[in-house]
């Protein structure tokens, strides 16, 4: 029974038909699971979501041309490299071999021997987040439905007939509906992009800080450092020649500590800055005063010029080696960088996942705290939705991001932009069928948390005209 916009289990079943599974997940027909899925989602829901563009607020993809100058060289650029990110961590935990593993995704392996070697491991990944990712890219690039010996020989022909000149914007916004992207460039501390309004760039501050990185940061300034404030200058150069044109800046410390920076004040920095400079050993207790020190100039810096800071919490990428108890700090430590910087906008990335109740109580408890999604779609599908639904009735819902790919090869970004919408349009029906929301507030909220925070929150108007006249392009 219907009561003003709120929906029953029943009235959803009796909705939504096929058309709502099809739309979310991007297949060319409805197999047996989007027939079940299909009887979840509401058909408003399912259609809002699917025709809604989103902001990708995280990815490391390299620029287009180098990918396709990779494959003329015979890289191995081969269908592998789908699960070279991720999938490939799964693989390992699986049992995969060091020796299988590199035979895998070594160029001189054809597609059948790269079945074989797939094969044992397969079933138990391809259920996974990372495995779901593919497994949809798969589907709607190369129009295969399962992986196997009958058809890995088409998924490299697809996979060939796909990596073209223009496949970056024919995935992520002609099939992915993805309005433009923030890339964490690997290879630079920013990364001049050829297609600059498309791939936004995060200006990386980790190696300000951690280390520092004397060389990757130092030499392109032309500054000679012998003192620390010499290295200040070299953060100033940074944040003036692309704080103009950056979208945010990132770190990923917290795979190395946790983010529990102290303001240290620099004449207790500078003799230890020095010790650096000589390569001079440091104990543990100057290692974190300098860094610490220098993390809260960067983000000075960063807050004049407008810049989120975004901070890695929570899970760690690869295998057999993460500190399950330093990620249980990340929360409460992340409390503390709010409450000691309060006009700083903090983008806390992954919901810290597994511990995302507490993160969500800090986007509750303070202004500048914000939340990406990014990745978390595929490190566990279910727990992301519930965090998604448990967030939308605690915290305002101005401050959460609902998508980042968080990949470098581009092909997955379209099959874990599949999951987030799957998984945001289940969110919403099922608080709508639970009595939390109406309709009508599903649908508003679709708008605001899959790209309408993110323009706000990183300015991406103004962003979007200062990056057309980019002095590189």
């Amino acid at each position: 029974m219907k009561k003003g916009n709120r929906i029953s289990r029943r009235d959803t079943l009796a909705g939504m038909g096929a058309l709502g599974a099809t739309t979310i997940l991007g297949s060319k027909a409805v197999e047996a699971k989007d027939s079940a899925l299909a009887g979840r989602i509401h058909p408003a829901i399912a259609e809002k979501v699917s025709d809604t563009p989103l902001i990708d607020t995280h990815e490391h993809l390299p620029e287009e041309k180098d990918r396709l100058a990779a494959a003329s060289r015979d890289e191995g650029d081969d269908w592998s490299v789908l699960l070279s990110h991720y999938l490939d961590s799964d693989l390992v935990v699986a049992g995969m071999s060091g020796d299988a593993y590199d035979r895998f995704f070594s160029p001189k392996t054809d597609a059948a021997e790269k079945w074989r070697l797939l094969k044992p491991y397969w079933p138990a990944v391809k259920n996974t987040g990372y495995g779901q990712a593919v497994r949809i890219a798969m589907r709607r690039l190369y129009d295969v439905d399962e992986l196997s010996a009958a058809t890995v020989e088409k998924v490299q022909a697809g996979y060939e007939k796909t990596r073209r000149a223009g496949f970056y914007r024919r995935i992520l916004c002609e099939m992915g509906k993805i309005e433009s992207c923030q890339v964490n460039f690997l290879g630079a501390p920013f990364g001049e992009s050829d297609m600059p309004t498309l791939l936004m760039q995060d200006l990386s501050i980790l190696g300000m800080y951690a280390g520092p990185n004397l060389d990757a940061f130092g030499k392109p300034t032309g500054i000679e450092v012998g003192s620390l404030a010499d290295w200040h200058r070299v953060i100033d150069w940074w944040f003036a020649k692309y704080g103009k044109y950056a979208v945010a800046v990132k770190s990923q410390d917290a795979y190395h500590r946790d983010i529990n920076y102290e303001q240290v004040p620099a004449e207790k920095v500078e003799g230890i800055f020095k010790k650096r400079l000589a390569n001079e050993p440091l104990s543990g207790q100057e290692k974190k005063a300098m860094e610490d020190h220098l993390f809260w100039y960067a983000v000075g810096k960063a807050t004049a010029h407008k810049l989120p800071i975004k901070l890695h919490t929570g899970y760690y990428a690869g295998q057999n080696y993460m500190p399950q108890g330093r990620l249980l700090h990340n929360p409460g430590s992340a409390s503390d960088l709010c409450r000691a910087a309060p006009d700083t906008p903090f983008v806390f990335m992954h919901i810290c996942y597994p511990y995302y109740e507490e993160l969500i109580s800090v986007a509750k408890h303070y202004a500048n705290a914000h939340i990406d999604m990014c990745w978390s779609w595929i490190i566990n599908p279910v727990s992301a939705k519930e965090f998604l639904k448990k967030y939308l009735v605690t915290a305002p819902a101005n401050k959460v991001l609902t998508f980042g790919g968080d990949y470098i090869p581009v092909e997955p970004v379209l099959g874990h932009a599949a999951i987030a919408r799957q998984g945001i349009a289940l969110a919403l029906t099922e608080l709508v069928e639970e009595g939390w929301v109406s309709v009508a507030d599903a649908l508003e909220l679709a708008d605001l948390i899959m790209h309408n925070n993110a323009r706000r929150i990183f300015h991406l108007p103004e962003k979007t005209k200062a990056l057309q006249n980019a002095p590189w392009t």
